[in-house]
């Protein structure tokens, strides 16, 4: 085995075991195309004319999708290397490409963004890659046959097989040509498993903590919002706050803590720019208010969802005050894209039912070794190549694979 790969297969075996876990089966093959893509990126370019292949790695919430390249990208040596959410990499492109005075004669603009956005990378880590919307799939569609047409290899996460995304029937046929693209071009990596490691509770698992797993879920008047130091904002605290392109109310700013009501920011024609604005600025937001998600509005559990997205992926500390969100949302989660992904962050979050508003632990990337969690072998997922399963659409060959 080539030096690179054993030491970044290393990597992972030390990286889990400093937060108490072992790698799950399900994540052995990702573990070993991660730490192969790793020696192959690490061999001059003469001996590699073409750029290794691309990497799509998959399966439901709370796999460890996202502990799993962001080891490998920490574990990267250099700086040759860029790392971006979804929802931060598709602003960024709409930025770069509606500029007053960038090109506007389509792939030229596209180029543009993205030469500002990759620059001179040699891989590009992007996490949560998802395509809902049918304007924006053209434009992803634009962005992929660019991407893999650099030499800047390109490894993403979603919660969907290439064949899931874009599932409107009104429109899955125009993001085809894309998906085949993908098959065709990226190795397709199953992560599937049984298990929503976020779920599960495993003493030591934050190892000195993620921010974003501090938060809280409690109602309001609980008395976990006291002990926090989480004092109801008094009326002459009303303030507003600068968002992306616009100001929001606030109820509060305090520092490094912004509060704000659900029906200011979740009712209201804000945006995932406007979150991504706070999340720069703000390390805890409070959002009070917040009613069970089947009485908000399509588009406010759409807002919701999405700021939940962002302030895990930024790390931001999320305080909720109301009723639980999730409770009685059969009906809404058919209606409102990626919901599983939310409730299972949520889970993340500390409640009243800890007494003491004490955060649950994450299992974000591995089986826990200890009693009492299943241990059997996933369920393949219909039209899947079997669990944490490589598969590459036969006779093609860019790179080593």
């Amino acid at each position: 085995m080539p030096q690179h790969e054993q030491a970044m297969r290393r990597h992972f075996h030390e990286a889990a075991a400093r937060r108490g876990f072992s790698i799950a089966p399900e994540q052995e093959a990702a573990v070993a195309r991660l730490s192969r893509l790793a020696s192959e990126l690490a061999r001059p370019a003469w001996t590699f004319p073409r750029p290794p292949r691309d990497l799509y790695v998959w399966g439901p919430v709370g796999r460890g999708k996202s502990w799993l390249v962001d080891t490998f990208y920490e574990g990267l040596p250099g700086d040759r290397k860029r790392r971006l959410h979804f929802h931060d990499f598709f602003r960024r492109l709409h930025d770069g490409v509606s500029r007053p005075g960038s090109r506007h004669d389509g792939q030229s603009a596209v180029d543009s963004a993205l030469d500002e956005l990759v620059g001179d990378s040699k891989v590009l880590v992007f996490d949560e890659f998802h395509a809902h919307d049918a304007g924006d799939a053209m434009l992803i569609a634009r962005l992929f046959r660019t991407l893999l047409d650099r030499r800047t290899t390109l490894v993403t996460t979603s919660n969907y097989p290439p064949a899931g995304l874009v599932p409107d029937p009104l429109h899955h046929h125009l993001f085809e040509p894309t998906i085949a693209l993908i098959e065709e071009r990226m190795d397709v990596l199953d992560v599937s498993g049984p298990v929503d490691f976020r779920r599960v509770a495993h003493p030591g698992a934050l190892d000195g903590g993620r921010r974003f797993a501090t938060g809280l879920r409690v109602p309001a008047g609980d008395p976990g919002l006291e002990s926090a130091g989480l004092t109801s904002p008094a009326p002459d605290e009303a303030t507003s706050v600068r968002a992306h392109l616009r100001d929001l109310p606030a109820r509060a700013v305090r520092g490094d803590l912004v509060w704000l009501a659900f029906g200011a920011l979740c009712e209201t024609t804000t945006a995932v720019p406007d979150y991504l604005a706070l999340a720069e600025r703000f390390g805890t937001l409070v959002l009070d208010g917040v009613p069970p998600l089947a009485e908000a509005s399509a588009d406010g559990r759409q807002r919701f969802a999405n700021l939940v997205d962002v302030a895990c992926d930024r790390d931001v500390r999320l305080i909720l005050v109301g009723a639980d969100p999730l409770a009685t949302l059969t009906d809404a989660r058919a209606a409102t894209r990626d919901l599983d992904r939310t409730a299972s962050r949520l889970a993340m979050l500390g409640g009243p039912a800890r007494g003491t508003g004490a955060p649950q632990d994450v299992c974000p990337a591995s089986r826990v070794t200890r009693a009492g969690c299943p241990t059997a072998a996933p369920t393949p997922l219909p039209g899947a190549p079997g669990a944490s399963g490589v598969r590459r659409r036969a006779g093609t060959s860019r790179g080593r694979a």
